[in-house]
């Protein structure tokens, strides 16, 4: 006789419903919160579900997205990395200094073609996060300590690279990746669906993708099943490196010049993000359609106060009471799986 359906003797279906609705919150709770911002959104303000708004709110956290999908590779095996601001200004420097027609700001035979600046300054972010992954992983210095000393040293770099000026006057092939369009769908958008398609692949599909969730899970256990610790570790620096470093080379595309200033505090957006989107501080847990919508999230409450009139720094105190309330959420989770 099969009794799983049946509803024990003196329990309600309010009770039974109970871990159902819990389940629900845990693993839908994310796309929930959107949705049901966006519905406010529109129905205080009659300028939020318009396309043209739409798109430009999308554009603007194309940036902070492809931030965020990166860090949560760093996030998911244990670390962080708050260095991917400074790099972000490092590597789009470097390569707009390659896509400029201006005599004085670029390098010898400029301008090169856009893939080539791209390319180099992937190249720059690449070794950025190699940098900051060997040291920690070799030296096992903790990764807070290396890329803040990363933040540090690639806006020094940035600075001196140029002298503290802009690279002004990139070649329309360049700026295009960060002003075009395809089909009416800006290209940073495209860029950042991309990096998501291939980030999600890659973590789902993939036993790379299961390697990285065991260190993140139990670093003792991957080491013991012969998982090469060391190597996802420093694999996801890279990558938070290179995804940086594409940010950085969409922003200077997208303002039509490199800046020394770029990606000033943008980790805080990024890792309000990825923890937004669910993924644990602790480890192991996460997924970027989480951190996906985690950046989407940050993108309407950013749009829907500035449609409201709100002041910039109130903005900023709202952001940081989420992203504490959102590490208080997950450390309640830690101790419930305790």
């Amino acid at each position: 006789m099969n009794t799983q359906n049946q509803t024990a003797p003196g329990s309600s279906p309010k009770a039974s419903a109970a871990p159902l609705l819990g389940r629900l919150l845990r693993d839908y709770g994310i796309i929930i919160a959107f949705f049901v911002l966006c519905t406010l959104l529109t129905i205080i303000s009659p300028y939020f579900l318009t396309s043209q708004n739409l798109l430009n709110m999308l554009r603007q956290s194309s940036i902070n997205g492809i931030l965020a999908i990166g860090l949560t590779f760093v996030i998911l095996t244990r670390g962080i990395d708050l260095s991917v601001g400074s790099v972000v200004a490092l590597a789009g420097i470097v390569g707009a200094s390659f896509a400029t027609t201006s005599p004085v700001a670029g390098v010898p035979g400029t301008p090169y073609p856009a893939l080539v600046a791209i390319i180099v300054g992937l190249v720059i972010g690449l070794l950025c996060g190699t940098v900051s992954g060997i040291v920690v992983t070799r030296f096992r210095v903790p990764s807070f300590v290396v890329t803040l000393g990363m933040l540090s040293s690639a806006r020094g770099l940035t600075m001196l690279y140029t002298g503290g000026k802009p690279v002004p006057s990139l070649t329309p092939e360049f700026r295009w990746m960060g002003t075009g369009h395809v089909l009416g769908v800006p290209a940073p958008i495209l860029v950042l669906l991309v990096v998501f398609a291939i980030s999600w692949w890659v973590l789902s599909k993939t036993r790379y993708g299961r390697y990285v969730y065991a260190v993140g899970g139990n670093p003792r256990a991957a080491n013991t099943s012969g998982i090469r610790v060391s190597r996802i570790r420093l694999s996801v620096f890279m990558i938070s490196g290179v995804t940086a470093a594409l940010a950085g080379l969409l922003l200077a595309a997208r303002t039509g010049s490199g800046l020394t200033q770029a990606g000033v505090s943008y980790e805080l957006d990024a890792i309000a993000a990825v923890v937004i989107g669910g993924t644990s501080l602790s480890g192991g847990t996460g997924s970027v359609t989480g951190t996906l919508f985690g950046t989407l999230i940050i993108a309407v409450m950013n749009n829907g106060l500035d449609l409201l009139g709100v002041d910039s720094n109130y903005q900023q105190i709202i952001k940081g009471l989420i992203i504490v309330l959102a590490v208080m959420i997950d450390s309640s989770r830690q101790k419930e799986a305790e």
